[in-house]
């Protein structure tokens, strides 16, 4: 009976999850007809649908708890796998759940510190938060010293383990389902997902993330960060400084505290880029929940959960992309980001060089648009979403993450521009893959020889080509993307068109054999039916994602 306890409950948990994959599946196929659209389909119709279901997934998520909320939040970082009005509702995921018993807080404690319980002489019953992993109680110690426990909740590790389980097997079916698997490896997503979150519970990394924060910032009074007591951290407790402060987008209390709204928008804009430039280490979660304001105007940092690193290699590429960037170089960029792997060198690269240079125009052409990176984060999602592009998650959170502070500072500060603030820092930005400024011209300097070179060498490969065209060995290949494109659709509307005469053809035929005197013989049409059917919906799933892709391109 023991045994079939922990079993049954395993079976129950996965019945659970697979109920609201199979529904979430048969929403998909649902709205991927035209006919289950009243009146016929529209845009306007489909992209309301989409924010519906996204709701619905996000309150599934909440539902279904810890390890499918922080599910939502990694695949908020995936534009290339959701449409971009299902990242945007996971982005804003944030997950509040009731607090479990003072009393299982404190077996907790005695659990994991053991004797070293006896530092505490003073806990909150009340806790400051309570979310899906863990909460958090305020404490006092016997050296006076004020401090916060996140308490991890009970049985969490148990439970994500079977969670995940049932996360692979789920990947496993999509992987092998003939149109939502091809291009996407849902297997590797799955996998990786696993990783990240496993090690999201132990606190001891998140410890190590804090203590590397607050060494960043140590010699800035602008920026505070909790102090971790190492000696009362374990893997299922984390003990940091108490650290209070106003919310930073409570714009009402920081004036009645004296403090500038417009000073806090900066400061907190300044430091993400800090982060950015100089450490390549970031907060990879920064919503107005995670950031305060002390009394003294320093801009505080909360949970280090989710961090962000960039690579000195990526680093030193996004260099060269803010320098071509910089140069309005839209050919240039596109180059930069297939040899950094965010696009796919084997794809034609014209939609993206068209969105590219609008994305360059719009956000380098002053008067700013108070909300460009959401603008032109929402534009590349769509770009992103069914193509052969790989946008790292790092670079995701990035965009988030300033898109996030974009968003408080506009709360704090009407006249806020990030573009603005960013300038000081892309100087270093662009030299960051050297020593110093001297690179930029050193990169310049051999972009003029490559010049020079090319140009010395243009009269011999034109006397070449001559001599191979007069000797009838040259072929001469001409590729019209764009004509490409469009008999490609026009194809697939012949095929669509063609198919949608038999589908109807094989309906009457059924509809005649079920009414004549030979019923049973009604199968015959329907069972041939089905393999036409379903390549229909390929069809129209194709000629939806072709139109839209040529919209954004010519946007």
């Amino acid at each position: 009976m023991r045994r079939l306890g922990p079993a049954l409950v395993s079976a129950l948990r996965s019945l659970r999850i697979w109920s609201a994959v199979l529904q979430l599946l048969l929403f998909l196929w649902w709205d991927a007809q035209a006919w289950s659209y009243p009146g016929g389909v529209t845009q306007e119709r489909q992209e309301r649908r989409q924010r519906r279901r996204a709701r619905w997934l996000t309150a599934q998520l909440l539902t279904l708890g810890s390890a499918f909320i922080k599910l939502g939040q990694l695949l908020s970082a995936r534009p290339d796998v959701l449409p971009a009005s299902w990242v945007a509702e996971l982005s804003s995921l944030q997950d509040s759940v009731p607090a479990f018993s003072f009393d299982t807080a404190q077996s907790l404690l005695e659990q994991e510190l053991g004797e070293r319980c006896a530092e505490i002489i003073d806990i909150e019953e009340q806790p400051l938060g309570a979310a899906s992993l863990a909460q958090v109680h305020r404490a006092s110690l016997r050296s006076g010293r004020q401090v916060v426990f996140k308490i991890q909740r009970p049985g969490l590790e148990r439970l994500f383990r079977l969670d995940l389980e049932v996360m692979q097997q789920v990947a496993a079916v999509l992987q092998r389902h003939p149109q939502w698997g091809v291009g996407r490896d849902w297997v590797s997503i799955a996998q990786e997902c696993r990783r990240v979150l496993l090690r999201e519970l132990d606190f001891r990394l998140e410890a190590e993330h804090a203590a590397r924060f607050r060494q960043q910032f140590l010699d800035d009074p602008g920026i505070r960060i909790p102090a971790v007591v190492w000696e009362l951290t374990t893997r299922r407790v984390l003990c940091l400084d108490y650290v209070p402060g106003i919310k930073i987008n409570d714009r009402q209390a920081l004036i009645e505290a004296g403090i500038d709204p417009s000073a806090v928008a900066e400061k907190g804009a300044a430091s993400y880029l800090q982060q950015l430039v100089r450490f390549g280490f970031f907060h990879a979660d920064p919503h107005p929940g995670n950031l305060a304001v002390a009394r003294d105007g320093a801009l505080i940092y909360y949970d280090f959960g989710m961090v962000g690193t960039l690579s000195q290699r990526l680093r030193s590429r996004l260099g060269r992309m803010v320098t071509a960037a910089a140069a309005r170089d839209a050919s240039s960029l596109v180059r930069e980001l297939q040899a950094a792997g965010v696009i796919a060198t084997d794809i034609d690269p014209g939609p993206v060089r068209r969105l590219v240079r609008v994305m360059l125009q719009e956000a380098l052409t002053p008067p700013f648009s108070p909300n460009i990176l959401d603008k032109l984060s929402g534009d590349l999602y769509d770009l992103v979403y069914g193509q052969p592009f790989r946008l790292p998650p790092e670079l995701i959170f990035v965009m988030r993450a300033l898109s996030t502070f974009e968003g408080v500072g506009r709360s704090l500060d009407p006249s806020f521009s990030l573009v603005a603030i960013a300038r000081p820092y892309l100087l270093p930005l662009m030299t960051a893959s050297g020593n110093g400024p001297n690179d930029l011209f050193n990169q310049l300097g051999r972009q003029a020889v490559e010049v020079g070179s090319r140009a010395l060498g243009l009269p011999q490969r034109l006397e070449d080509s001559l001599s191979r065209i007069e000797q009838g060995d040259l072929q001469v290949q001409i590729r019209a993307g764009e004509t490409d494109r469009l008999l490609r659709r026009l194809a697939l509307s012949q095929q669509s068109a063609g198919q949608s005469v038999l589908l109807g053809a094989l309906t009457i035929a059924a509809a005649m054999l079920a009414a004549s005197t030979k019923p049973v013989l009604t199968f015959i049409p329907v069972v041939a039916g089905v393999p036409v059917g379903l390549s229909w919906l390929k069809l129209q799933a194709r000629l939806k994602r072709d139109a839209r892709i040529d919209k954004l391109g010519n946007s």
